[in-house]
């Protein structure tokens, strides 16, 4: 008999050691190395790395051209939400594997409970919860007012168990709550663990792939936002989301972190209210609830999520500062491009920040990741160190560069005719970006430098 392998693997980063050694080199922390068994590919094995039981016919399949293979074969299945299906890429897709991620509290079950809940009316769905029981799922989908009937519950947490009540019940749509909860019998660490998360994903998103099922994960996140549980997990998976949203709002954005049937980095919007989540059909609206008087400070940027721009607003507050190094505090955009884009307005602008202190927040908890942000950032900076209000009506957008020259961005039409849908009367931006015509009712404003853009205000 072959001697088992085991390996030791680090339960916070999830880094792999031949033998056991008191610090893991990886991340640094101490005695976190456990001992994980290596189990082999034999047939018939729930946990093989391999399967070789469920690919017994692969042999023989033949070869097929990639011009040849039919898309209508697959086609897209509606979650029910329009916010959920853009942030997918059009839909849940059959044989895919969808991680849904967030802070306790944020919706993740309520998300797909109620998703859930419309699909079985139509659709065959299973319902696997590990960390409720029946009676609290069924508590809030009474609470909610959700249709119940159709949808089939299973509470168990053994991932041997679910595969066999799947096979069964043979559903188009299952639904995993939660991963870190889930555990195989051949491992010997606890649920949560790192090699339980990553076998017990790798063994439903086998199952997944085989039958042709929708998958759905709940994964919870660490304290510092990211996905609990090994990366390697993320490179299972078809599609990364995660749900955001804090305590003291009642928004939430869903957003794609990693989608192979659509776009990075797209972006949902739902209202949590008493009857469950409900989707936001005009996103800039809810970020531009602003006061009547304008106050120094405040300027309304075009930012592109995904495939559709939303307009934020951006604040920025400047005072001397007590202290001998004055603190840059950014909410919702880096705080390290802040401090750059001070230096060019210090050396291209001609205004100091050098001995005040600087707080910039993105109202609505909306997180920049683009550098369209950077002309409206500076402005709203300008705008607080001079004590001036700017325009109510005035967008503005744009990338700015070290030397002081303001570079065009993706979609600048696209964000300009969304500024006017909205009743922004000026615009200042990137010459490049500027159109031939602008929207009727609406000045454009387009700029070089930074100069241009400080003497349009």
């Amino acid at each position: 008999m072959a001697k088992a392998k085991s390996a030791f693997v680090c339960t916070e980063c999830g880094a792999e050691y031949r033998k056991w050694q008191g610090q893991c080199t990886s991340c640094q922390e101490w005695n976190t190395l456990t001992e994980v068994k290596l189990t082999s590919a034999r047939p018939g094995s729930g946990t093989s790395t391999a399967g070789r039981a469920g690919y017994a016919g692969d042999l023989s399949r033949d070869v097929v051209d990639l011009s040849n293979v039919d898309l209508s074969e697959v086609p897209r299945l509606t979650s029910t939400f329009a916010e959920f299906d853009r942030v997918l890429g059009g839909g849940l897709v059959p044989g895919s594997a969808v991680l849904l991620g967030g802070n306790p509290g944020a919706g993740k079950s309520t998300l797909l409970l109620q998703t859930a809940c419309k699909l079985a009316q139509q659709r065959r769905i299973l319902y696997v919860t590990g960390e409720e029981s029946l009676s609290q799922v069924a508590m809030r989908a009474h609470r909610l007012q959700l249709p119940t009937h159709g949808l089939k519950m299973l509470a168990e947490t053994s991932v041997e168990t679910i595969l066999a009540v799947a096979e069964r019940e043979k559903p188009e749509i299952l639904v995993i709550d939660s991963i870190q909860t889930m555990h195989l019998e051949d491992i010997s660490s606890a649920p949560g663990g790192v090699a339980q998360v990553r076998e017990s994903a790798a063994a439903l998103t086998r199952f997944a792939k085989q039958t042709n099922t929708v998958l759905l994960l709940v994964g919870h996140v660490t304290k510092d936002g990211t996905l609990a549980g090994p990366k390697v997990l993320e490179h299972m998976i078809d599609a990364s989301l995660l749900l955001e949203g804090g305590a003291d709002s009642r928004f939430r954005t869903l957003r794609g972190q990693k989608n192979r049937f659509g776009a990075v980095n797209e972006l949902g919007v739902f209202a949590m209210l008493e009857q469950g989540l409900k989707e936001v059909k005009n996103p800039s609206a809810i970020f531009l609830s602003r006061q009547e008087e304008q106050a120094p400070g405040s300027l309304v940027m075009v930012v592109w999520e995904g495939t559709r721009p939303i307009l934020v607003e951006v604040q920025a507050l400047v005072d001397e500062s007590a202290l001998g190094n004055p603190r840059r505090v950014a909410v919702g955009v880096d705080q390290n491009r802040l401090a750059m884009l001070l230096a060019v307005l210090n050396r291209h602008g001609g205004l100091f920040t050098g001995d005040q202190d600087v707080f910039l927040n993105v109202v609505g908890g909306v997180k920049v990741l683009e550098t369209s942000a950077d002309l409206a950032v500076l402005l709203a900076v300008v705008s607080s160190l001079q004590n001036r209000a700017l325009p109510k009506e005035l967008v503005v957008f744009g990338e700015v560069g070290l030397s002081g020259e303001i570079r065009p961005v993706p979609s600048g039409q696209e964000r300009i005719a969304e500024a006017a849908k909205h009743g922004f009367l000026r615009a200042i931006v990137p010459r490049a970006n500027a159109p031939k015509q602008a929207p009727k009712g609406m000045e454009v404003i387009p700029v070089d430098k930074l100069s241009d853009a400080l003497e349009a205000l």
